[in-house]
Protein backbone atom coordinates (compact mmCIF):
# COMPACT_ATOMS: atom_id res chain seq x y z
CA UNK A 1 0.00 0.00 0.00
CA UNK A 2 1.00 3.29 -1.05
CA UNK A 3 -0.04 6.88 -1.82
CA UNK A 4 -0.24 8.81 -4.98
CA UNK A 5 -0.01 12.25 -3.72
CA UNK A 6 -1.18 15.20 -6.38
CA UNK A 7 -0.17 19.18 -5.44
CA UNK A 8 -1.36 22.16 -7.17
CA UNK A 9 -1.77 19.67 -10.29
CA UNK A 10 -1.80 22.80 -13.28
CA UNK A 11 -2.29 21.44 -17.03
CA UNK A 12 -3.64 23.42 -20.45
CA UNK A 13 -3.41 22.11 -23.46
CA UNK A 14 -0.86 23.76 -25.97
CA UNK A 15 -2.42 27.04 -27.43
CA UNK A 16 -5.85 26.75 -25.11
CA UNK A 17 -6.40 29.59 -22.53
CA UNK A 18 -8.30 27.71 -20.49
CA UNK A 19 -6.34 25.10 -17.68
CA UNK A 20 -8.09 21.73 -17.71
CA UNK A 21 -6.46 21.28 -14.24
CA UNK A 22 -6.12 24.43 -12.29
CA UNK A 23 -3.94 23.97 -9.10
CA UNK A 24 -5.67 20.78 -8.57
CA UNK A 25 -5.08 18.88 -5.00
CA UNK A 26 -6.09 15.43 -3.28
CA UNK A 27 -4.42 11.76 -2.22
CA UNK A 28 -5.48 8.51 -3.78
CA UNK A 29 -4.06 4.79 -2.45
CA UNK A 30 -3.07 2.04 -4.77
CA UNK A 31 -4.94 -0.70 -3.12
CA UNK A 32 -8.05 1.22 -3.93
CA UNK A 33 -10.02 0.21 -6.71
CA UNK A 34 -10.96 3.78 -7.91
CA UNK A 35 -13.90 4.62 -10.30
CA UNK A 36 -12.54 8.10 -12.35
CA UNK A 37 -16.20 9.51 -13.36
CA UNK A 38 -16.40 13.01 -15.11
CA UNK A 39 -18.28 14.42 -18.17
CA UNK A 40 -16.89 13.89 -21.92
CA UNK A 41 -14.08 16.11 -22.59
CA UNK A 42 -13.30 17.32 -18.68
CA UNK A 43 -9.87 15.21 -18.77
CA UNK A 44 -9.75 11.98 -17.94
CA UNK A 45 -7.62 10.54 -20.09
CA UNK A 46 -5.66 13.57 -20.04
CA UNK A 47 -4.89 12.90 -15.99
CA UNK A 48 -3.97 9.52 -16.56
CA UNK A 49 -1.52 10.52 -19.17
CA UNK A 50 -0.64 13.13 -16.57
CA UNK A 51 0.46 10.07 -14.07
CA UNK A 52 2.08 8.17 -16.85
CA UNK A 53 4.67 11.37 -17.12
CA UNK A 54 3.37 11.67 -21.20
CA UNK A 55 2.69 15.87 -20.55
CA UNK A 56 4.57 18.91 -19.36
CA UNK A 57 2.63 20.29 -16.21
CA UNK A 58 3.31 22.35 -12.99
CA UNK A 59 2.57 21.20 -9.86
CA UNK A 60 3.49 17.75 -7.99
CA UNK A 61 2.34 14.29 -8.62
CA UNK A 62 4.76 12.08 -6.10
CA UNK A 63 4.36 8.10 -5.79
CA UNK A 64 7.06 5.32 -5.82
CA UNK A 65 4.13 3.01 -8.01
CA UNK A 66 4.72 1.62 -11.49
CA UNK A 67 1.76 2.94 -13.87
CA UNK A 68 0.68 0.89 -16.46
CA UNK A 69 -2.61 1.50 -19.03
CA UNK A 70 -5.30 -0.20 -20.94
CA UNK A 71 -5.47 -0.15 -23.47
CA UNK A 72 -2.31 -0.78 -25.19
CA UNK A 73 -0.86 0.64 -28.41
CA UNK A 74 -1.25 -1.22 -31.63
CA UNK A 75 0.44 -0.11 -34.72
CA UNK A 76 -0.70 -1.69 -38.45
CA UNK A 77 2.43 -3.96 -38.63
CA UNK A 78 2.14 -5.18 -35.17
CA UNK A 79 -1.78 -6.50 -36.52
CA UNK A 80 0.04 -9.02 -38.00
CA UNK A 81 2.02 -11.00 -35.13
CA UNK A 82 0.71 -12.67 -32.52
CA UNK A 83 -0.19 -11.20 -29.10
CA UNK A 84 2.32 -13.49 -27.25
CA UNK A 85 5.47 -11.81 -29.46
CA UNK A 86 3.84 -8.10 -28.20
CA UNK A 87 3.39 -8.97 -24.41
CA UNK A 88 7.48 -7.36 -23.78
CA UNK A 89 6.53 -4.97 -25.46
CA UNK A 90 3.31 -4.15 -23.58
CA UNK A 91 4.78 -4.98 -20.36
CA UNK A 92 8.42 -5.30 -20.18
CA UNK A 93 9.05 -8.28 -17.48
CA UNK A 94 5.95 -10.16 -18.10
CA UNK A 95 5.85 -13.59 -18.13
CA UNK A 96 3.61 -15.61 -20.33
CA UNK A 97 2.76 -18.18 -18.12
CA UNK A 98 1.38 -15.39 -15.45
CA UNK A 99 -0.64 -14.19 -18.91
CA UNK A 100 -2.20 -17.39 -19.23
CA UNK A 101 -3.18 -17.60 -15.52
CA UNK A 102 -5.06 -14.45 -15.96
CA UNK A 103 -6.80 -15.71 -19.38
CA UNK A 104 -8.00 -18.43 -17.98
CA UNK A 105 -9.88 -16.30 -15.23
CA UNK A 106 -10.89 -14.56 -17.87
CA UNK A 107 -12.47 -17.30 -19.46
CA UNK A 108 -10.58 -17.52 -22.86
CA UNK A 109 -7.87 -20.26 -23.94
CA UNK A 110 -4.13 -19.48 -24.32
CA UNK A 111 -4.32 -20.02 -27.94
CA UNK A 112 -5.36 -16.96 -28.34
CA UNK A 113 -1.90 -15.33 -28.17
CA UNK A 114 -0.77 -17.52 -30.70
CA UNK A 115 -3.27 -15.56 -33.62
CA UNK A 116 -2.47 -12.78 -35.08
CA UNK A 117 -3.67 -9.84 -33.42
CA UNK A 118 -6.18 -8.71 -36.51
CA UNK A 119 -7.94 -11.70 -36.16
CA UNK A 120 -8.80 -11.13 -32.54
CA UNK A 121 -12.09 -10.03 -31.76
CA UNK A 122 -12.99 -7.22 -30.09
CA UNK A 123 -13.70 -8.88 -27.02
CA UNK A 124 -10.64 -11.21 -27.12
CA UNK A 125 -8.51 -8.26 -27.80
CA UNK A 126 -9.33 -6.62 -24.64
CA UNK A 127 -9.30 -9.85 -22.51
CA UNK A 128 -5.51 -10.17 -23.92
CA UNK A 129 -4.49 -7.06 -23.05
CA UNK A 130 -6.22 -6.93 -19.35
CA UNK A 131 -4.48 -10.41 -18.99
CA UNK A 132 -1.10 -8.31 -19.97
CA UNK A 133 -1.77 -5.60 -17.62
CA UNK A 134 -3.07 -7.72 -14.80
CA UNK A 135 0.26 -10.10 -15.28
CA UNK A 136 2.56 -7.68 -12.87
CA UNK A 137 3.29 -7.34 -9.18
CA UNK A 138 2.68 -3.92 -7.41
CA UNK A 139 1.68 -1.82 -10.22
CA UNK A 140 -0.86 0.65 -10.31
CA UNK A 141 -3.27 0.35 -13.38
CA UNK A 142 -5.09 2.88 -15.69
CA UNK A 143 -8.15 1.36 -17.35
CA UNK A 144 -9.97 3.18 -20.11
CA UNK A 145 -12.75 2.62 -20.97
CA UNK A 146 -12.73 -1.96 -20.89
CA UNK A 147 -16.02 -2.30 -22.12
CA UNK A 148 -16.56 -0.44 -25.37
CA UNK A 149 -18.13 -2.64 -28.26
CA UNK A 150 -18.12 -5.16 -25.93
CA UNK A 151 -21.43 -7.40 -26.15
CA UNK A 152 -23.18 -8.12 -22.73
CA UNK A 153 -21.43 -11.17 -22.13
CA UNK A 154 -17.87 -9.97 -22.33
CA UNK A 155 -19.08 -7.00 -20.11
CA UNK A 156 -20.47 -9.65 -17.45
CA UNK A 157 -17.11 -11.17 -17.38
CA UNK A 158 -14.70 -8.50 -17.42
CA UNK A 159 -17.14 -6.86 -14.64
CA UNK A 160 -16.64 -10.39 -12.29
CA UNK A 161 -12.71 -10.19 -13.43
CA UNK A 162 -12.16 -6.65 -11.97
CA UNK A 163 -14.72 -7.14 -9.03
CA UNK A 164 -11.57 -9.71 -8.31
CA UNK A 165 -8.74 -7.19 -8.36
CA UNK A 166 -7.83 -4.20 -6.72
CA UNK A 167 -4.63 -1.35 -7.17
CA UNK A 168 -6.21 0.66 -10.35
CA UNK A 169 -8.19 3.39 -11.49
CA UNK A 170 -11.34 2.33 -13.82
CA UNK A 171 -12.44 5.14 -16.13
CA UNK A 172 -16.04 4.29 -17.53
CA UNK A 173 -19.57 5.67 -18.01
CA UNK A 174 -21.20 1.98 -17.57
CA UNK A 175 -22.83 2.35 -14.04
CA UNK A 176 -23.70 -1.13 -13.57
CA UNK A 177 -19.72 -1.40 -14.10
CA UNK A 178 -18.75 0.72 -12.07
CA UNK A 179 -21.13 -0.03 -8.88
CA UNK A 180 -19.35 -3.79 -9.50
CA UNK A 181 -15.56 -3.25 -9.74
CA UNK A 182 -15.04 -0.11 -7.48
CA UNK A 183 -14.77 0.71 -3.59
CA UNK A 184 -14.21 4.82 -4.56
CA UNK A 185 -14.67 7.52 -6.68
CA UNK A 186 -12.52 9.87 -8.13
CA UNK A 187 -14.99 12.54 -9.95
CA UNK A 188 -14.14 15.19 -12.09
CA UNK A 189 -16.90 17.84 -10.73
CA UNK A 190 -17.38 21.31 -13.16
CA UNK A 191 -15.37 23.15 -10.46
CA UNK A 192 -13.29 20.92 -8.83
CA UNK A 193 -12.45 16.81 -7.97
CA UNK A 194 -13.55 14.84 -5.22
CA UNK A 195 -12.41 11.70 -3.89
CA UNK A 196 -15.67 9.59 -2.14
CA UNK A 197 -15.90 6.08 -0.40
CA UNK A 198 -18.23 4.21 -2.26
CA UNK A 199 -19.07 3.31 -5.47
CA UNK A 200 -21.15 4.96 -8.33
CA UNK A 201 -24.40 4.80 -6.73
CA UNK A 202 -23.69 5.90 -3.24
CA UNK A 203 -21.68 8.84 -4.64
CA UNK A 204 -24.54 9.67 -7.03
CA UNK A 205 -27.06 9.51 -3.54
CA UNK A 206 -24.78 11.92 -1.92
CA UNK A 207 -23.99 14.20 -4.66
CA UNK A 208 -28.16 14.66 -5.38
CA UNK A 209 -28.30 15.39 -1.69
CA UNK A 210 -25.28 17.95 -1.81
CA UNK A 211 -27.56 19.19 -4.41
CA UNK A 212 -30.10 19.89 -2.66
CA UNK A 213 -28.74 21.33 0.05
CA UNK A 214 -26.51 23.41 -2.02
CA UNK A 215 -29.63 25.02 -3.70
CA UNK A 216 -31.88 25.44 -0.45
CA UNK A 217 -28.88 27.24 0.71
CA UNK A 218 -28.38 29.29 -2.45
CA UNK A 219 -32.25 30.83 -2.41
CA UNK A 220 -31.89 31.11 1.39
CA UNK A 221 -28.69 33.51 0.62
CA UNK A 222 -30.53 35.30 -2.40
CA UNK A 223 -33.91 36.12 -0.01
CA UNK A 224 -31.62 36.87 2.77
CA UNK A 225 -29.99 39.52 0.63
CA UNK A 226 -32.99 40.93 -1.20
CA UNK A 227 -33.93 41.50 2.72
CA UNK A 228 -30.98 43.16 3.60
CA UNK A 229 -30.93 45.01 0.14
CA UNK A 230 -34.25 46.48 1.14
CA UNK A 231 -33.73 47.64 4.17
CA UNK A 232 -30.23 49.00 3.61
CA UNK A 233 -31.74 51.35 0.80
CA UNK A 234 -34.88 52.04 3.13
CA UNK A 235 -32.43 53.00 5.38
CA UNK A 236 -30.12 55.12 3.15
CA UNK A 237 -33.14 57.32 2.68
CA UNK A 238 -33.96 58.49 5.94
CA UNK A 239 -30.38 58.86 6.26
CA UNK A 240 -30.38 61.23 3.69
CA UNK A 241 -33.63 62.65 4.14
CA UNK A 242 -32.46 63.37 7.78
CA UNK A 243 -29.22 64.89 7.09
CA UNK A 244 -31.37 67.65 4.73
CA UNK A 245 -33.14 68.96 7.50
CA UNK A 246 -29.89 69.70 9.27
CA UNK A 247 -29.49 73.35 7.60
CA UNK A 248 -33.09 75.74 7.42
CA UNK A 249 -36.38 74.97 8.84
CA UNK A 250 -39.18 77.09 8.53
CA UNK A 251 -39.83 78.82 12.35
CA UNK A 252 -43.39 79.08 12.26
CA UNK A 253 -44.07 75.09 11.55
CA UNK A 254 -40.82 73.83 13.78
CA UNK A 255 -41.06 76.96 16.56
CA UNK A 256 -39.29 74.72 19.38
CA UNK A 257 -36.45 74.25 17.20
CA UNK A 258 -33.29 75.73 18.73
CA UNK A 259 -29.51 75.64 18.33
CA UNK A 260 -28.76 72.08 19.56
CA UNK A 261 -31.59 70.33 17.21
CA UNK A 262 -28.47 70.54 14.43
CA UNK A 263 -26.41 68.76 15.98
CA UNK A 264 -29.03 65.82 17.13
CA UNK A 265 -30.16 65.77 13.72
CA UNK A 266 -26.23 65.23 12.82
CA UNK A 267 -26.03 62.57 15.32
CA UNK A 268 -29.17 60.47 14.39
CA UNK A 269 -28.09 60.82 10.44
CA UNK A 270 -24.61 58.92 11.00
CA UNK A 271 -26.14 56.63 13.33
CA UNK A 272 -28.30 55.55 10.08
CA UNK A 273 -25.56 55.96 8.09
CA UNK A 274 -23.88 53.58 10.17
CA UNK A 275 -26.30 51.22 10.03
CA UNK A 276 -26.56 51.43 6.25
CA UNK A 277 -22.90 50.59 6.23
CA UNK A 278 -23.04 47.70 8.28
CA UNK A 279 -25.86 46.10 6.31
CA UNK A 280 -23.95 46.42 3.36
CA UNK A 281 -21.38 44.30 5.35
CA UNK A 282 -23.74 42.25 6.16
CA UNK A 283 -24.79 42.07 2.09
CA UNK A 284 -21.61 41.08 1.29
CA UNK A 285 -20.78 38.40 3.56
CA UNK A 286 -23.84 36.89 2.42
CA UNK A 287 -22.74 37.15 -1.23
CA UNK A 288 -19.33 35.53 -0.18
CA UNK A 289 -21.16 32.37 1.26
CA UNK A 290 -23.31 31.95 -1.39
CA UNK A 291 -20.55 32.02 -4.23
CA UNK A 292 -19.65 28.55 -5.63
CA UNK A 293 -22.55 27.00 -4.06
CA UNK A 294 -23.95 25.94 -7.40
CA UNK A 295 -20.27 25.81 -9.14
CA UNK A 296 -20.63 21.98 -9.01
CA UNK A 297 -24.09 21.07 -9.47
CA UNK A 298 -25.21 19.05 -12.45
CA UNK A 299 -27.81 20.56 -14.16
CA UNK A 300 -29.03 18.56 -17.29
CA UNK A 301 -30.91 19.79 -19.58
CA UNK A 302 -34.26 18.46 -21.01
CA UNK A 303 -33.92 17.79 -24.28
CA UNK A 304 -36.65 18.23 -26.70
CA UNK A 305 -37.20 15.45 -29.92
CA UNK A 306 -39.92 15.20 -32.85
CA UNK A 307 -41.01 11.94 -33.04
CA UNK A 308 -43.64 11.52 -36.24
CA UNK A 309 -46.44 9.41 -35.96
CA UNK A 310 -47.27 6.82 -38.35
CA UNK A 311 -50.58 5.68 -39.26
CA UNK A 312 -49.77 2.07 -39.17
CA UNK A 313 -49.38 0.35 -35.83
CA UNK A 314 -47.40 -1.92 -36.83
CA UNK A 315 -43.92 -0.69 -38.63
CA UNK A 316 -41.88 -3.68 -38.89
CA UNK A 317 -42.53 -7.02 -38.91
CA UNK A 318 -40.05 -10.40 -39.38
CA UNK A 319 -41.51 -13.84 -39.59
CA UNK A 320 -39.36 -16.79 -39.71
CA UNK A 321 -36.51 -14.93 -40.96
CA UNK A 322 -33.34 -15.82 -41.66
CA UNK A 323 -29.94 -13.83 -43.01
CA UNK A 324 -26.65 -14.33 -44.22
CA UNK A 325 -23.92 -12.95 -46.16
CA UNK A 326 -22.56 -14.81 -49.06
CA UNK A 327 -22.35 -18.75 -47.56
CA UNK A 328 -21.93 -17.33 -43.75
CA UNK A 329 -25.57 -17.50 -41.89
CA UNK A 330 -25.98 -15.09 -39.32
CA UNK A 331 -29.53 -15.80 -37.89
CA UNK A 332 -32.19 -18.08 -38.76
CA UNK A 333 -35.86 -18.24 -38.10
CA UNK A 334 -36.15 -14.65 -36.22
CA UNK A 335 -39.84 -13.60 -35.16
CA UNK A 336 -40.45 -9.70 -33.89
CA UNK A 337 -43.39 -7.24 -34.50
CA UNK A 338 -42.34 -2.96 -33.52
CA UNK A 339 -44.77 -1.20 -33.05
CA UNK A 340 -45.60 2.53 -32.57
CA UNK A 341 -44.32 3.30 -29.32
CA UNK A 342 -42.00 0.31 -28.79
CA UNK A 343 -38.64 0.76 -27.32
CA UNK A 344 -37.09 -2.71 -28.69
CA UNK A 345 -33.53 -3.35 -27.73
CA UNK A 346 -31.52 -6.33 -29.75
CA UNK A 347 -29.44 -8.81 -27.39
CA UNK A 348 -26.59 -10.78 -28.18
CA UNK A 349 -23.10 -11.69 -28.63
CA UNK A 350 -21.19 -9.82 -30.86
CA UNK A 351 -21.44 -11.43 -34.38
CA UNK A 352 -25.13 -12.89 -34.00
CA UNK A 353 -26.74 -10.40 -36.60
CA UNK A 354 -27.87 -7.38 -34.44
CA UNK A 355 -26.39 -4.79 -36.88
CA UNK A 356 -26.74 -6.83 -39.78
CA UNK A 357 -30.42 -6.87 -38.95
CA UNK A 358 -30.40 -2.89 -38.84
CA UNK A 359 -28.89 -2.88 -41.98
CA UNK A 360 -31.42 -5.29 -43.54
CA UNK A 361 -34.23 -2.91 -41.94
CA UNK A 362 -32.47 -0.32 -43.68
CA UNK A 363 -32.10 -1.69 -47.02
CA UNK A 364 -35.58 -2.76 -46.91
CA UNK A 365 -36.61 0.89 -46.07
CA UNK A 366 -34.39 2.29 -48.92
CA UNK A 367 -31.96 3.29 -46.81
CA UNK A 368 -29.35 1.78 -49.28
CA UNK A 369 -26.06 3.90 -48.20
CA UNK A 370 -26.53 2.14 -44.71
CA UNK A 371 -25.68 -1.31 -46.01
CA UNK A 372 -22.53 -1.36 -47.88
CA UNK A 373 -20.74 -3.93 -46.22
CA UNK A 374 -22.29 -6.92 -48.52
CA UNK A 375 -24.69 -8.60 -50.31
CA UNK A 376 -27.52 -9.13 -47.49
CA UNK A 377 -29.41 -12.70 -48.28
CA UNK A 378 -32.89 -12.83 -46.83
CA UNK A 379 -34.79 -15.96 -46.62
CA UNK A 380 -38.60 -15.29 -44.36
CA UNK A 381 -40.66 -12.51 -44.47
CA UNK A 382 -38.92 -8.87 -43.55
CA UNK A 383 -42.19 -6.37 -43.44
CA UNK A 384 -41.22 -2.72 -43.87
CA UNK A 385 -44.00 0.26 -43.92
CA UNK A 386 -44.04 2.22 -46.67
CA UNK A 387 -43.12 5.84 -46.33
CA UNK A 388 -41.40 5.29 -42.91
CA UNK A 389 -38.81 8.33 -41.65
CA UNK A 390 -35.66 6.58 -40.12
CA UNK A 391 -33.37 8.20 -37.71
CA UNK A 392 -30.06 6.47 -38.16
CA UNK A 393 -26.98 6.39 -35.54
CA UNK A 394 -24.28 3.70 -36.69
CA UNK A 395 -21.34 2.69 -34.19
CA UNK A 396 -19.05 3.97 -35.99
CA UNK A 397 -17.45 7.51 -36.08
CA UNK A 398 -14.51 6.82 -38.11
CA UNK A 399 -15.97 9.07 -41.18
CA UNK A 400 -16.49 11.43 -38.83
CA UNK A 401 -14.10 14.77 -40.04
CA UNK A 402 -14.47 18.54 -40.90
CA UNK A 403 -15.86 21.18 -39.37
CA UNK A 404 -19.88 20.95 -37.81
CA UNK A 405 -20.69 23.66 -40.04
CA UNK A 406 -19.97 21.31 -42.84
CA UNK A 407 -21.28 18.33 -41.11
CA UNK A 408 -24.44 19.70 -40.91
CA UNK A 409 -24.53 20.31 -44.58
CA UNK A 410 -23.49 17.03 -45.79
CA UNK A 411 -26.50 16.01 -43.80
CA UNK A 412 -29.09 18.20 -43.89
CA UNK A 413 -28.87 19.28 -40.71
CA UNK A 414 -29.92 23.06 -38.88
CA UNK A 415 -26.12 24.14 -37.82
CA UNK A 416 -27.77 26.29 -35.42
CA UNK A 417 -29.95 23.83 -34.13
CA UNK A 418 -27.18 21.46 -34.34
CA UNK A 419 -24.78 23.61 -31.98
CA UNK A 420 -27.87 24.56 -29.61
CA UNK A 421 -28.12 20.66 -28.91
CA UNK A 422 -24.72 20.20 -28.51
CA UNK A 423 -24.48 23.21 -26.14
CA UNK A 424 -27.24 20.82 -24.18
CA UNK A 425 -25.43 18.24 -24.10
CA UNK A 426 -22.30 19.84 -22.46
CA UNK A 427 -20.67 20.56 -25.25
CA UNK A 428 -18.04 23.56 -24.46
CA UNK A 429 -18.21 26.78 -26.99
CA UNK A 430 -14.74 26.65 -28.08
CA UNK A 431 -15.08 22.83 -29.14
CA UNK A 432 -17.59 24.52 -32.10
CA UNK A 433 -14.36 25.48 -33.85
CA UNK A 434 -12.34 22.28 -34.01
CA UNK A 435 -12.25 19.70 -36.42
CA UNK A 436 -14.13 16.83 -35.94
CA UNK A 437 -12.16 14.43 -36.03
CA UNK A 438 -10.01 15.81 -33.30
CA UNK A 439 -13.04 15.56 -31.25
CA UNK A 440 -12.43 12.80 -28.13
CA UNK A 441 -14.78 9.83 -28.78
CA UNK A 442 -17.61 10.93 -26.77
CA UNK A 443 -18.01 14.22 -28.09
CA UNK A 444 -17.98 12.53 -32.08
CA UNK A 445 -20.80 10.16 -30.36
CA UNK A 446 -22.58 13.49 -28.83
CA UNK A 447 -22.46 14.72 -32.44
CA UNK A 448 -23.87 12.04 -34.30
CA UNK A 449 -26.93 11.83 -31.09
CA UNK A 450 -27.82 15.43 -32.01
CA UNK A 451 -27.82 15.10 -35.49
CA UNK A 452 -30.24 12.33 -35.19
CA UNK A 453 -32.49 13.93 -32.20
CA UNK A 454 -32.96 17.16 -34.68
CA UNK A 455 -34.41 14.92 -37.51
CA UNK A 456 -37.90 14.02 -36.99
CA UNK A 457 -38.91 10.24 -37.67
CA UNK A 458 -41.18 7.39 -36.91
CA UNK A 459 -38.72 5.35 -35.72
CA UNK A 460 -34.81 6.01 -34.44
CA UNK A 461 -32.66 3.14 -35.06
CA UNK A 462 -29.56 3.23 -32.72
CA UNK A 463 -26.65 1.24 -32.88
CA UNK A 464 -24.83 0.78 -29.51
CA UNK A 465 -24.65 5.13 -29.34
CA UNK A 466 -23.82 5.03 -25.34
CA UNK A 467 -20.18 4.11 -26.85
CA UNK A 468 -18.31 6.61 -25.03
CA UNK A 469 -20.86 9.03 -23.45
CA UNK A 470 -21.18 10.01 -20.20
CA UNK A 471 -23.20 8.82 -17.59
CA UNK A 472 -25.04 12.64 -16.87
CA UNK A 473 -25.65 12.44 -20.79
CA UNK A 474 -26.95 8.48 -20.90
CA UNK A 475 -29.35 9.86 -17.75
CA UNK A 476 -30.18 12.67 -19.99
CA UNK A 477 -30.94 10.24 -22.70
CA UNK A 478 -32.86 8.15 -20.57
CA UNK A 479 -35.38 11.30 -19.24
CA UNK A 480 -36.10 12.10 -23.10
CA UNK A 481 -36.87 8.69 -24.30
CA UNK A 482 -39.01 8.32 -21.58
CA UNK A 483 -40.77 11.91 -21.57
CA UNK A 484 -41.47 11.79 -25.31
CA UNK A 485 -41.95 7.72 -25.68
CA UNK A 486 -40.20 7.43 -29.54
CA UNK A 487 -40.39 3.99 -31.55
CA UNK A 488 -37.03 3.49 -31.10
CA UNK A 489 -34.76 0.04 -32.27
CA UNK A 490 -31.44 -0.22 -30.09
CA UNK A 491 -28.57 -2.09 -29.89
CA UNK A 492 -26.82 -1.07 -26.26
CA UNK A 493 -25.25 -3.19 -23.40
CA UNK A 494 -25.72 -0.50 -20.84
CA UNK A 495 -27.90 -2.95 -18.62
CA UNK A 496 -29.21 0.35 -16.62
CA UNK A 497 -30.36 2.36 -20.04
CA UNK A 498 -32.17 -0.85 -21.26
CA UNK A 499 -33.97 -1.58 -17.88
CA UNK A 500 -34.63 2.30 -18.02
CA UNK A 501 -36.17 2.49 -21.68
CA UNK A 502 -37.35 -0.49 -23.38
CA UNK A 503 -39.94 -2.18 -23.75
CA UNK A 504 -39.13 -4.80 -26.13
CA UNK A 505 -35.94 -7.62 -26.00
CA UNK A 506 -35.57 -9.30 -28.61
CA UNK A 507 -32.34 -11.74 -27.93
CA UNK A 508 -30.12 -13.61 -30.28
Amino acid sequence: MSLIKITNLTYAYEGSFDNIFDSVSFSIDTDWKLGFIGRNGKGKTTLLNLLLGKYEYTGSIISDAYFDYFPYEVSVEEEEVTASELIEKWKPGAEEWRVICELTLLGLDAEVLYRPVKTLSFGERTKVMLAVLFSGENDFLLIDEPTNHLDSNGREIIKNYLASKKGFILVSHDRDLLDACTDHVLVLNRASIEVQTGNFTSWWQNKEKADAYAISENEKHKREIGKLKASADRTARWAEKSENTKIGYDPIKENDRCISTRSYIGAKTKKMQSRVKNTQERIQREIAEKEGLLNDIESVTDLKLMPLTHHKDALIECRDLSLSYGDKTVFQHLNLKLCNGDRLFLKGHNGCGKSSLIKAILEKAGYNEHAKEGDINLEGELTVASGLTISYINQDTSHLKGSLQEYAEINGVDYTLLLSLLRQLDFDRNQFGKDISDFSMGQKKKVLIAASLIKPAHIYIWDEPLNFIDVFSRMQLEKLIETYKPTMILVEHDERFREKIGTKLVEF
